[in-house]
C-alpha cells in the first residue's frame, strides 16, 4: 500500500547544508523532542538504517515526489542511499521521537519490507493498542546508553525483537527477501577474509554482474561491495573490541590486503582510526587497557 504524499516537498532545503553523519557500525540511537525549525538534511542518504518513531506532535519527511507528515505512532524507515530530508512539520510546534540508525543482520532484511511512500521511504502504521511497541523502541535506546557490560548487544537484542513485532503489523504481501540475494548475501558473510568480487557472487547467486547488481540494490537498498565491505567493517569493530589481535591481522581476517587502506576504510566508516575505537571501546566498558 502506499500512503499519499502531504504538504509540500521544501524546495529550499537543497540550498540547505548537509546535515553531518558518520555511519553506525551497529547501532545509534536518540530520543529528542524537537521545536518548530528543527531539519536535518543529506541528500544522498547514509550507509546506515534509519527507524523513527513519532511520538508525539509531528514530523515532515520530504522525498521525490513530495513529502510525508508524521503523527504519532506512525513508524518511518529509510534504507541506506535514501535521501533525507525531515524535520518538524509545518503545522506543528514540537515533534517528539525516538530513532535508531542501525546496520541490519543479514536476516533482518525480509523484517523491513515496509509499504513505501516514494523515493525508499517506508512507513507502516500499525493499528491498535502501539504500548509495548513504543516501549521496546524505547528499551532499545536505554539499553545502548546504559553503560553496562555487553550494552550494545543487548540493545542490538532488543532491536531485533523490536523489528520482529513490527513485522507482525505488516502486510503478508510484503513477501520475504529474494531467494538470490540470500544466498549472495550468506556466501558473502562465510568469504570475509578473501577476496571476493561480484562476479563470484553473481555467480554463486546464479546471477549475471549487473542483474545481480540491480536487484539486489532493490531489496536490501545497498549495493553488492557497500554490502561486504559493511559486513567486513562491523566484524573489524567487534575483534577491535574484544581482542588483542594486532591492526594488521585484524586487516586480514576481515579481507582487507593492506592495512593502510583496512584503516582508511575503518575511519572512514565509523570517525575513528582502528587505534582510537579500541581506546574509545575500551573506556566505554570501563576496561584498562
Amino acid at each position: 500500500m502506499a500512503w499519499p504524499a502531504e504538504d509540500m516537498y521544501y524546495p529550499a532545503m537543497h540550498s540547505t547544508d548537509e546535515t553531518p553523519h558518520d555511519d553506525v557500525l551497529r547501532l545509534l540511537t536518540g530520543h529528542f523532542d524537537q521545536a518548530a525549525g528543527y531539519r536535518a538534511y543529506r541528500p544522498k542518504g547514509v550507509g546506515d538504517w534509519l527507524l523513527v518513531l513519532t511520538l508525539s506532535g509531528g514530523g515532515r519527511f520530504g522525498h521525490l515526489g513530495g513529502s510525508f507528515r508524521t503523527a504519532p505512532g506512525d513508524w518511518v524507515l529509510l534504507p541506506p542511499g535514501t535521501p533525507h530530508d525531515y524535520g518538524v512539520a509545518d503545522d506543528a510546534e514540537r515533534w517528539e521521537l525516538v530513532w535508531a540508525h542501525f546496520q541490519p543482520r543479514a536476516d533482518w532484511h525480509d523484517w523491513l519490507r515496509w509499504p513505501r511512500v516514494d523515493g525508499g521511504l517506508r512507513v507502516l502504521r500499525p493499528e491498535g493498542d502501539q504500548g509495548p511497541l513504543v516501549a521496546q523502541f524505547l528499551q532499545v535506546h536505554d539499553l545502548l546508553g546504559s553503560g553496562q557490560r555487553r550494552a550494545e548487544a543487548l540493545a542490538m537484542n532488543a532491536l531485533e525483537a523490536l523489528l520482529l513485532q513490527c513485522d507482525m503489523h505488516n502486510s503478508p504481501e510484503a513477501g520475504d527477501l529474494d531467494r538470490r540475494v540470500r544466498r549472495a548475501m550468506a556466501f558473502m558473510e562465510a568469504h570475509l577474509s578473501e577476496r571476493v568480487s561480484v562476479e563470484d557472487v553473481s555467480r554463486e547467486a546464479g546471477l549475471s554482474p549487473s542483474r545481480l547488481s540491480h536487484l539486489f540494490r532493490a531489496e536490501t537498498g545497498q549495493s553488492v561491495q557497500g554490502y561486504i565491505e559493511g559486513v567486513r567493517l562491523r566484524r573489524a569493530g567487534d575483534l577491535l573490541r574484544r581482542t588483542s589481535f594486532p591492526i594488521k591481522q585484524i586487516a586480514a581476517e576481515v579481507g582487507f590486503d593492506s592495512p593502510f587502506y583496512f584503516s582508511r576504510r575503518f575511519s572512514r566508516a565509523t570517525g575513528y582510526s582502528p587505534h582510537a575505537f579500541r581506546r574509545w571501546s575500551g573506556q566505554s566498558r570501563g576496561v584498562a587497557e
